[in-house]
This record gives structure tokens, C-alpha cells and sequence, in this order.
């Protein structure tokens, strides 16, 4: 069975973009889906990228109109400004790391869910409530926001040196293979590799 390795921030617009539709392709090939939540701005730091709050003007006003081009292709509600960004993706990481070990819920809508709050709903995902409200919605017991939090810190940070490690410099980055794919608008390039295998 092929795995993939599905690399994201929480607090990424471009994770949110992603939506569910990364476990769909997964789910129509028969492939394991492997959440590896990191923080975005340590990998900028570490593989040459630039967190956008540096980066020049001109590169910022084209990063919001290619936010707004994306979300209206895909017909996604996008606030490109939203009140509480950035704010610390790790809480929302860590409840998303113990979601998986958990295994009761829906992942995928977890993950939806977090990074709409963000960038759809106004919400501050470094919140326990908020986080806590889409566990729940995902199928989650309330309770893993507050789950293993000593084990979601180790995996957090593993995920880092791991994806540094296997060429990852963006997110969402998908791994498959040996094949790499980066960004929201690579995943029908994912699904048709996965078609051709």
C-alpha cells in the first residue's frame, strides 16, 4: 500500500485551500494518509524560505491575490487578513498529533476544520476551546486538547527534522514514493501519479 507522507501547518493558508481533498485522493487509491503537522515558520527558517511577514512588498500583495484567485476557484470563504494570524500553531499541532493516535474521529475534517477557523471563521486556534470545538465536530472526544501534550511536543518537533530531512520547504508538501509534491494546487498532480502507478 503506498503511503503518503502529508506534510501541513496549521496556521498555512494554503493547508486550509487543501481542505479534505487530500484524503480523498488517498482514500481513491487505496493509499495510507500520514499527518505530519510542523511549524511552518521554523521550516522557512531552516531551507532558505522567508516567513511572510519579511518578505517584500511586492511578494506579500501577490501572496493575497493568489490566496483570493484560490479560494474563489475553489469556492472556499477566505478572510485574507484574518484577525488572529499568525498566532502559535502548536496547541492546534499537538491536539491534531493526538487525534491521529486516538483514531476515533474523522482526520481529515479535523484538519479542515482547524485551519478554517483560521482563515474562515475569525476563530484563535491557539484557543483550547476553539480546538476543542473541532474536535468535537471532527468526531473527537473534547478532551485531546489536552491529550499527551509531552508526545505531541516530541512528534511536533520530529516532524520538522524529518521533513527537513526528506527536501520539504513549504506546506501542505506531499511525499509519496520518493515523488514530492508542494502545494494545494499539486494535489491533482498527486492523484494523477497515484493513478499512474
Amino acid at each position: 500500500m503506498m503511503q503518503i507522507d502529508y506534510y501541513f501547518a496549521t496556521i498555512s493558508p494554503y493547508t486550509y485551500l487543501a481542505g479534505t481533498r487530500p484524503a480523498e485522493v488517498a482514500a481513491k487509491h487505496g493509499a495510507t494518509l500520514t499527518y505530519k503537522p510542523l511549524d511552518i515558520m521554523a521550516l522557512f527558517g531552516r531551507t532558505g524560505g522567508t516567513p511572510p511577514k519579511d518578505r517584500h512588498e511586492s511578494r506579500k500583495d501577490y501572496r493575497l491575490v493568489e490566496m483570493r484567485r484560490s479560494a474563489a476557484k475553489l469556492d472556499m470563504p477566505m478572510n485574507l487578513q484574518p484577525a488572529h494570524w499568525p498566532t502559535n500553531p502548536a496547541p492546534s499541532s499537538y491536539a491534531i498529533i493526538a487525534a491521529a493516535k486516538d483514531g476515533s474521529g474523522d482526520l481529515a475534517a479535523l484538519v479542515a476544520g482547524i485551519t478554517r477557523a483560521c482563515w474562515a471563521e475569525e476563530r484563535d486556534i491557539a484557543e483550547d476551546a476553539v480546538i476543542a470545538d473541532c474536535l468535537e465536530a471532527a468526531g473527537f472526544d473534547r478532551g485531546l486538547v489536552n491529550a499527551g501534550l509531552m508526545e505531541g511536543a516530541e512528534t511536533y518537533a520530529r516532524n520538522l527534522e524529518e521533513a527537513v530531512s526528506a527536501g520539504v520547504f513549504g506546506a501542505p508538501f506531499f511525499i509519496a514514493g520518493g515523488e514530492k509534491f508542494w502545494g494545494q494546487d499539486r494535489i491533482d498532480d498527486l492523484d494523477a501519479w497515484l493513478g499512474s502507478r
